[in-house]
């Protein structure tokens, strides 16, 4: 199983995608490829996505059962703790006083 959300996108890359995988929902696909398929959407993803964000999930032998990459600003970063990699939230933006 293989997952795949984009955020931001050009009609374009949605487009690509659209041809190797469902689209459940705006922006996100599924699909069921092998390894070196996935390299190849994760790559025209990569060419793509400009100012977007994505993320790419698949099933995997880790303790999880599976594992993800993220490409763009998000506020959700990979985070690796103890051999398990979770998901780690940057602090939300602050708007710089100027004193005036």
């Amino acid at each position: 199983m293989l997952v795949i959300v984009i955020e931001n996108a050009p009609p374009r890359l949605r487009g690509r995608m659209a041809i190797w995988l469902l689209e459940i929902r705006a922006g996100v696909y599924v699909g069921n490829y092998n390894c070196k398929i996935r390299d190849y959407l994760w790559q025209q993803v990569e060419e793509g996505l400009e100012d977007g964000n994505a993320v790419m999930a698949w099933q995997a032998a880790t303790e999880a059962g599976f594992d993800f990459v993220t490409l763009g600003a998000n506020r959700r970063i990979p985070a690796e703790f103890d051999g398990a990699k979770l998901v780690s939230f940057l602090p939300p933006p602050t708007s710089v006083d100027t004193g005036e």
